[in-house]
């Protein structure tokens, strides 16, 4: 007999954002940074700008991890510290930003040890679907995502003639990674990132590369590395981008010269958009259908999973196992495809899915399963909602 699993709910981290992820903070990470200029609609309401930076010369520092170094930093700061200072001499090597500008934003930034225990906050156990799509699937947020969706139509309809993305795909990431440019962050990012690069042994070397990033995007973009406001992880704007994927996907949409993730909805959509094209995003191709599986096959089928998703598999092999794509039956697909499994509620009761390549596609903004679920499950419902009240 032939049960089928459906899905309820979606989404993360961002965490909180971009490493996110990415999220408080939504995903654990997110990325961005590329150039496509167009002239976009503009955007009626504009998102709060708390942590956005002012349009003024770079100026901003960096920090350091180790326990004993730690301890050093928040009584003389990072200015004294010798493996800053190779630091700065390395980045003004690599980048022909000034040395002793390189030095006084590293000496401005500030330790902050609360960065170091949410880091290395214990994950009890993994999280589980019903609880985590909780929040990001409430009425509040689909409200405010079909209001952002109709405030920015025109980008919106733009970025998915250009680069294939479905308008509420991009919404929904925006929505789970800062409720649409509500929750950009409360950290200093050259605080995060110093306080990362250097006094966080366990990541030192990803975050040092970002923090380098952070200084090279200031000088680009024309603002102050002081300035900006983000994730706990150095996570910006309102897609939550890394400094890196800032600097590799951000775009311009609206032509005015400037990448403007805090401020400019039209180049969020645009950098969210170009950031999962440059991922291989399929025009047109579906992300999840829900799946149905004969009792005597399920058990195989579950012994597949590790982590609530199996590994990739042609989809003809996985009908073979006796799963049956009710919802994805007239879906033509070559690649790969996996089985997600989604615990909707506590009393046990789950649902099965095959993800598709862009299901995967949206990982590598926050590497989580429940993540992607809740992009998508957020991205259906806004869907329904903006298209129903048109």
């Amino acid at each position: 007999m032939l049960v089928k699993l459906l899905v309820a709910g979606c989404l993360a981290f961002l965490f909180p954002l971009a490493i996110t992820a990415a999220a408080g903070e939504p995903s654990t990470a997110a990325p961005s940074s590329a150039k496509a200029t167009t002239k976009a609609a503009p955007a009626q309401a504009k998102p709060r700008a708390t942590g956005a930076p002012a349009k003024a010369t770079a100026k901003s520092g960096p920090k350091s991890h180790a326990k004993p170094a730690a301890k050093a930093s928040t009584r003389t700061g990072y200015a004294a510290r010798d493996d800053v200072r190779a630091f700065a001499t390395e980045v003004a090597r690599d980048t022909d930003l000034p040395r002793r500008d390189i030095e006084r934003w590293l000496a401005a930034a500030k330790y902050q040890p609360k960065i170091v225990e949410l880091m290395d906050r214990p994950l009890l156990e993994p999280p589980k679907w019903y609880a985590y799509s909780a929040s990001f699937l409430t009425p509040a947020r689909i409200d405010a995502g079909v209001r952002f969706w109709r405030d920015n139509a025109g980008a919106l309809a733009r970025a998915e003639a250009i680069y294939g993305v479905p308008p509420e795909i991009v919404v929904a990431i925006i929505g789970v990674e800062t409720f649409y440019g509500r929750n950009t962050g409360s950290h200093r990012v050259i605080d995060a990132l110093a306080t990362l690069a250097f006094d966080y042994p366990r990541r030192a070397t990803f975050f040092r590369g970002e923090l380098k990033e952070y200084l090279v995007l200031a000088r680009a973009q024309d603002f102050s590395p002081l300035v900006p406001k983000g994730s706990y992880a150095g996570a910006m704007g309102l897609p939550q981008f890394m400094p890196g994927s800032y600097r590799r996907f951000a775009v311009d949409f609206d032509g005015d010269g400037h990448a403007d993730l805090w401020r400019n909805p039209a180049d969020a959509i645009g950098s969210v958009a170009n950031y999962l094209a440059r991922h291989d995003w399929q025009r047109g191709a579906p992300v999840l259908t829900s799946a149905a599986v004969g009792g005597d096959a399920l058990s195989a089928v579950l012994r597949r999973l590790d982590g609530g998703i199996s590994e990739r598999r042609p989809l003809a092999a996985w009908e073979a196992d006796g799963v049956d794509l009710r919802d994805g039956a007239s879906t033509v697909v070559t690649e790969p495809v996996g089985v997600l499994l989604l615990e909707e509620s506590a009393d046990g009761a789950t649902s099965l899915w095959i993800a598709y390549p862009n299901f995967y596609v949206i990982t590598r903004y926050n590497k989580s399963r429940l993540y992607a679920a809740a992009v998508w499950a957020l991205a259906e419902r806004l869907r329904a909602q903006y298209l129903g009240a048109r």
